[in-house]
């Protein structure tokens, strides 16, 4: 019996990290370094810009050419905003605020998102495009009624009267079906039928740890719209029990606008959402460049 000799296939090329180093670093000019870091000043200048006015006097506001360094005024300003205003009830409201939003939205969204992509069900591309439809209505066409409805329900006034219109989104659902239409195999799905899973616990077990990267982005995003939120906070609360946003307003509403004051608050209410970021920022980054790479 003769043997036939079958030439060896070819090893594939080294994707080793070195060598996608070399890789990157042949890409990579010197000309996009120096677009990254002109991008970069760019996005970080405004929050240095408010940190340094927050440091200084109000004199210094004004000064031409403008103060770039930081002065030695920043802990009194802090008192100042502290004492000029209720801003620690305002950060107590906005971390309540979008803290429960932020999971609310998470959570119903991936619910929705996975029914959407996942289930069969009658009416199932109707009721999407309902949902998706929900976006390209104004949200001012909405105040007048949405406002009635918190009136006729007591909360008026009341931190219950934001976090309730906010705690699902269209684009949270859209976002997340789409996620799960690419991430979640339907072999995966049967498997875990054919275990004896039921609908609830193919969410916990399967869906809710594939989502987790499209799941931090979503939450990042929502904690940021939910934080930065201002229009509705301050047609449906009062003075007294203010968000960030609303607080700002109240201190820029003056016969005269202390420009030191106004930053240095705006500085503090930029710290929850830069803290938040740099907990999560990798899972952030992770969910981003995923979708990147699957798209």
């Amino acid at each position: 019996m003769t043997t036939v000799l079958t030439p060896a296939a070819p090893a594939p090329p080294s994707t080793s990290p070195g060598r996608a180093r070399r890789l990157a670093r042949r890409v990579a000019s010197p000309w996009t370094y120096a677009a990254l870091i002109a991008i970069l000043a760019g996005s970080a200048f405004p929050v240095y810009w408010s940190f340094v006015v927050s440091s200084q006097t109000t004199e210094a506001v004004g000064k031409v050419p403008p103060v770039l360094v930081p002065g030695g005024h920043l802990f009194e300003n802090i008192a100042r905003v502290f004492d000029e205003t209720d801003f620690a009830l305002a950060l107590g409201n906005s971390l309540i605020v979008a803290g429960t939003i932020t999971v609310s939205v998470v959570l119903f969204s991936t619910l929705a998102g996975f029914a959407f992509a996942k289930m069969r069900f009658r009416g199932r591309t109707a009721l999407l495009l309902v949902v998706v439809a929900t976006q390209a209505i104004p949200t001012e066409l909405g105040v007048v009624p949405l406002y009635m409805m918190m009136a006729d329900f007591g909360w008026a006034g009341q931190l219950q009267a934001v976090i309730v219109p906010g705690l699902v989104t269209a684009f949270g659902v859209f976002f997340m079906r789409q996620y799960f239409e690419r991430a979640l195999p339907l072999e995966l799905l049967e498997a875990g039928r054919m275990d004896g899973c039921g609908s609830l616990r193919l969410f916990w077990h399967v869906a809710l740890p594939a989502a987790r990267p499209a799941a931090a982005v979503l939450g990042l995003f929502t904690f940021m719209q939910a934080w930065n939120d201002f229009f509705w906070p301050l047609v449906v609360l009062v003075p007294e029990n203010p968000t960030v946003q609303t607080a700002l307003s109240t201190l820029a509403s003056g016969y005269t606008t202390d420009y030191t004051l106004v930053l240095t608050a705006a500085t503090i209410g930029t710290v929850p959402v830069l803290i938040v970021f740099l907990l999560f920022g990798r899972q952030i980054v992770g969910g981003i460049m995923q979708g990147a790479l699957k798209g």
